[in-house]
């Protein structure tokens, strides 16, 4: 349990920090920050390797390129799922995933066990 909320804070963080340096990312409450970085969190542990599976040939041909597209469309759904979790378009999202996959990498090495 204690591994899951260090996950989902340092994921609202790196949503958070996404929101502030990328424009036409934003969420209207923090209800709605915790709520995205909460259903990123779990698309990401779910649905992500399945898609990452199944686009395998996708991915090799474009050497790995393709999986920033997984990212954002994955990111453009979490704003059409909650109400208030607001991106631009497809090139909003796609640096938004790049933004919010760099912040939780930095972030993840401080909270490793």
């Amino acid at each position: 349990m204690k591994e899951f909320l260090i996950r989902w804070f340092v994921t609202t963080l790196a949503v958070l920090g996404a929101t502030w340096l990328i424009p036409g990312l934003s969420y209207d409450t923090t209800g709605t920050l915790l709520g995205a970085a909460l259903l990123l969190g779990i698309i990401n542990a779910l649905v992500r390797p399945v898609l990452l599976l199944l686009s395998l040939p996708f991915i090799i041909v474009t050497m790995g390129f393709f999986i920033l597209v997984i990212n954002a469309l994955l990111i453009l759904f979490v704003a059409k799922v909650i109400p208030g979790f607001h991106v631009a378009g497809f090139w909003t999202a796609l640096f938004a995933g790049i933004v919010i996959g760099l912040i939780s990498w930095v972030l993840s090495s401080f909270f490793r066990a």
